[in-house]
């Protein structure tokens, strides 16, 4: 059997969200803020669409809408661009405005990073840009480019002898929830965090220095990490996501040996997880599903489904940071020889079409694929899952591997019903 995994590399489009789709939820995790997408009626267009909120909502979220005379640079972008936030400002009382750039900023060079901080003086509201546009790989990644541009927001240690106690923050967005259960699970091995990226508030962003150790909860938050270690001289603690019982097991082990903890009752609070899950792995156990590649989740959830006692032929990942998935990658590669099955295969920028011939070939039980693909895949009698519904469910820690599954069998479960 191969133990090494085979990473190949394909040259396909990117059919995914766009990245400024994460508006949807930050805006929601980070209660204080306000999020203005600078783009053209396309982007507007989107949001309505994807987000599903209409007007009169009142969400902490608007469209500076690009005209052509902005486009032709006939209009003065500093003086548009503070007159909305001095209405913003006015209306809703943010504690920070958040520039999104779309494509079209980049496309035509504008200057927000020049912008954002004459516009902050003059109105004395933090004003935190982030490119979180098109040209990124995956939808997921807006979170990444939003939550490194907060990084430079946290405040050092201003004293000259700081502290030799180590710290935890944690980066990435869950629900409070979630962000409450990972806390409590920690807490059994007395360990407690000092801080969340992002947090509830922006005037509760961590402080940051050489002695705060950080660990990521999502694979998709490569730039953060690097951001963390290179601007703020964080420790990053290499670990697989907390996805399944046995991801979230491996995750707060390596945060012990971070802390120098002994773990307590780790390995029985596992077990007692996966005895849970019981009937849920009885259903798909020596069934086979296929990743077509969208959210950057894949590596951990393929791992998960493989511990629980599927076939893996092909992960499909639109961009592979191997060094921030250094850990996952490893865990994949050990779950694999303990469960006697062959490594998947790994495709980056996979091409859709050569995936469809593969899919042919394979003929697997599930395909868990993007919205765009899920319906001409159904109506070709293969069974599909969308992926983005794992972006929005609660899938991290000990409590939530149920809901994972419970998305997963549900295809299944539901051409069951439909044979009786």
């Amino acid at each position: 059997m191969n133990e090494q995994l085979n990473f190949e590399c394909e040259t396909g489009n990117y059919h995914t969200f766009c990245p400024i789709s994460c508006v949807a939820w930050l805006y929601q995790k980070i209660e204080d803020s306000f999020f203005l997408v600078i783009g053209t009626k396309t982007c507007g267009y989107f949001l309505q669409n994807a987000l599903g909120v209409m007007i009169f909502a009142e969400p902490r979220y608007a469209m500076a809408e690009l005209e052509e005379s902005d486009i032709s640079a006939q209009l003065n972008d500093f003086k548009e661009l503070k007159r909305l936030c001095k209405q913003i400002q006015s209306s809703r009382n943010p504690s920070v405005i958040i520039w999104i750039g779309t494509c079209t900023t980049e496309i035509i060079k504008m200057d927000l990073e020049g912008l954002a901080p004459k516009i902050e003086a003059d109105l004395k509201l933090p004003i935190v840009v982030a490119r979180a546009n098109g040209l990124d790989y995956a939808f997921t990644q807006g979170e990444d480019t939003v939550l490194a541009a907060l990084v430079h927001r946290c405040t050092k240690n201003r004293f000259k002898h700081q502290s030799t106690n180590k710290k935890l923050v944690l980066f990435g967005s869950v629900s409070n929830t979630v962000a409450n259960q990972l806390s409590f699970e920690l807490q059994k091995q007395n360990i407690f965090i000092d801080g969340w990226l992002p947090a509830h508030n922006y005037l509760e962003l961590p402080n940051l220095d050489a002695n705060v150790y950080v660990c990521g909860i999502n694979p998709f938050l490569s730039r953060t990490a690097t951001t963390l270690m290179r601007r703020r001289k964080c420790k990053l603690i290499g670990a697989p996501f907390p996805i399944g019982p046995d991801g979230t097991k491996q995750w707060i082990l390596k945060i012990c040996d971070a802390f120098q903890q002994t773990p307590i009752n780790l390995v029985e609070r596992e077990q007692a997880t996966w005895t849970q899950l019981h009937d849920y792995c009885k259903l798909i156990r020596n069934k086979s599903v296929f990743f077509m590649g969208d959210n950057l989740l894949e590596i951990s959830l393929a791992r998960f489904l493989i511990r629980c006692g599927m076939k893996v032929y092909e992960i499909g990942i639109p961009y592979l940071d191997k060094r921030f998935q250094a850990s996952e990658l490893q865990f994949l590669k050990s779950t694999c020889k303990q469960m006697h099955c062959a490594l998947p295969r790994i495709v980056e920028k996979p091409d859709n079409y050569s995936q469809i011939q593969r899919i042919h070939e394979f003929q697997p039980d599930l395909v868990i694929t993007g919205m765009g693909l899920a319906n001409p895949l159904e109506a070709r009698g293969i069974n599909t899952k969308w992926s983005v519904e794992f972006t929005f469910a609660q899938i991290h820690g000990f409590a939530n591997a149920r809901d994972i599954l419970e998305l997963v069998t549900r295809p299944l479960r539901r051409n069951i019903k439909l044979q009786i």
